[in-house]
């Protein structure tokens, strides 16, 4: 049956409404992925965002007095202990952080009937595949942050309500430095950089995460898409999202050079060399710096992102594009 155009706009100021009325509270507002959505939706929902000194997810009297009292409909939680190595030394706080606070956010959402979104990552997986991690793949940690993260996606799905968990892996963006932004620091400064060749995964860029998430809020219209049982909205469960294809430490910071050439970045350096990790007994911080590596990390980690597109239709663009996107953005004075 053919709708008149009178019904198709009043449909479209219905679903402009329902946009302008979503209520989003952000939790790890101040780092890297949590500052990016801040930005991204502020200008499209009605946002509130706590950072670590303003929620600090170790205490739960805080969780309820400033999210058991505030007023969404979705709920986004980016904040996590993230210190992989500090993670194996601080066991129970790792825990707290990542597993038993998740679960109290979603025991929040369920008594106010609103979804919850937790990002999770890439290191539930021990990396002895050599294809891309799918959902379904069973999930076998090999570190405490690894461990705490998959009792924090547990936790999570064990409570009622259609609520979902984001695996993300190697996420950039311009809130705060990761490995890419370390590894063009030290070539501006030095002709030599290095980084390890033979662990692989995907880098995921922020804004890439924040301009996907919002496919999955329920009652928010999506560019292109009209039906209102679409599908992505009422999903809930685990979801793998990053950029496609996959690299080495060694190939990210190889491309993110060729990149600042390209752009007219001023670098020392003009090649990454290669470092192997049954050599390694130091491991690069995100900010260029040193720092002793003590937990495992997994050779393998690539996620495959083949359910989002078949849940959107969509799918996202390449690594490559990613972070000549981002390096175009952030370094370049062009």
């Amino acid at each position: 049956m053919r709708r008149s155009p009178a019904f198709a706009k009043l449909r479209r100021g219905k679903q402009t409404a329902a946009t302008a009325k979503m209520k989003i509270v952000i939790i790890g507002a101040g780092g890297r992925l949590g500052a990016a959505l801040m930005r991204e939706y502020r200008r499209k929902f009605e946002v509130t965002g706590f950072d670590h000194a303003q929620l600090d997810l170790a205490n739960r009297d805080q969780i309820r007095e400033r999210v058991g009292t505030a007023s969404f409909d979705v709920l986004i939680n980016a904040a996590a202990f993230t210190n992989v190595d500090l993670c194996e030394t601080q066991r129970d706080r790792a825990f707290h952080i990542n597993a038993e606070a998740p679960r109290m956010l979603a025991e929040i959402c369920r008594d106010k009937d609103a979804k919850l979104i937790h990002f999770s990552t890439d290191y539930v997986f021990d990396g002895k595949k050599r294809e891309a991690y799918t959902e379904e793949d069973e999930a076998n940690p090999i570190s405490v942050y690894g461990e705490s993260k998959r009792a924090g996606e547990e936790n999570v799905l064990a409570v009622k309500g259609r609520h979902l968990v984001v695996r993300v892996s190697w996420v950039f963006g311009p809130d705060r430095p990761s490995f890419i932004d370390g590894l063009i620091k030290r070539a501006q400064e030095n002709e030599h950089v290095d980084a390890i060749a033979d662990k692989f995964s995907t880098p995921t860029y922020t804004l890439d995460i924040a301009s996907m998430l919002p496919r999955f809020f329920k009652g928010v219209a999506v560019a292109g898409v009209t039906d209102p049982d679409y599908r992505a909205r009422h999903y809930s469960g685990i979801l793998h999202f990053a950029n496609t294809d996959e690299c080495s430490w060694q190939e990210y910071g190889q491309w993110a050079l060729d990149c600042c050439r390209t752009f007219g970045v001023p670098i020392k350096a003009k090649t990454v060399g290669a470092l192997e990790l049954k050599d390694m007994t130091r491991l690069h911080r995100g900010d260029g710096g040193q720092a002793n590596w003590v937990a495992r990390r997994p050779v393998y980690s690539v996620l495959s992102s083949a359910r989002y597109t078949e849940l959107t239709g969509a799918s996202p663009r390449a690594w490559r594009d990613a972070v000549a996107d981002y390096i175009k953005r952030s370094y370049s004075k062009k």
